[in-house]
């Protein structure tokens, strides 16, 4: 055979063998692993997700010490949005027609080392009294007799101990017509933060 006739029959040989190397590669392998969505998948980056952040108490970003309880006040907005408190993920929506009468009571019948916490919807600058206010000054607050009409306001004390100087106790927020989020209410308001317990 001349050199040209023996490189065309090496070329069919190697074609030959290489099909029937397909064959038997497709005929040997499952199709789930030959499958279209499998092989677009060869060469890809793997993605990277981040885990879901796991849900803290009262809805904390971060969760309290080990050795602290959480807490968060909101005041209420508008009619829909009433007060709501949280602590160690009790939750609590305030929706009383009798707020001084009922507040006094908590506060006087409250044993030492209770925890108040406090807020308004609508409206603590008419619906909480004189006698009412003033027991809520003798907790320390600083705001209560500054309320006005439907004002947002939260407060947390303690009775019988000190809180730490460093938490945020009170809040308030006046009703202005030009800043109102809600028709007639200014935005509801919110504090929270975590208590050590060997405080109480």
């Amino acid at each position: 055979l001349s050199t040209g006739t023996a490189r065309l029959a090496g070329l069919l040989l190697i074609s030959l063998a290489a099909w029937y190397l397909g064959y038997f590669i497709a005929a040997f392998t499952p199709q789930e692993i030959i499958s279209h969505a499998k092989l677009q998948d060869f060469g890809k980056k793997p993605v990277l997700r981040a885990p879901v952040p796991k849900r803290q108490k009262c809805d904390h970003w971060t969760p309290c010490p080990a050795g602290h309880f959480a807490y968060r006040i909101l005041s209420g907005g508008g009619k829909e949005k009433m007060a709501k408190i949280c602590f160690e993920d009790e939750l609590c929506v305030i929706d009383s027609p009798d707020h001084s009468g009922e507040m006094m009571t908590f506060i006087r019948n409250a044993p030492e080392g209770t925890l108040l916490l406090m807020a308004t919807h609508d409206d603590g600058s008419t619906l909480l009294k004189n006698d009412a206010k003033k027991l809520v000054e003798e907790l320390g607050s600083k705001e209560i007799s500054n309320i006005k009409f439907r004002s947002s306001w939260v407060f947390i004390a303690a009775k019988g101990f000190k809180l730490p100087d460093n938490i945020q106790k009170e809040k308030i927020n006046h009703s202005d017509k030009k800043m109102n989020r809600y028709n007639g209410w200014p935005a509801e308001i919110q504090i929270e933060g975590c208590i050590p317990r060997n405080l109480i």
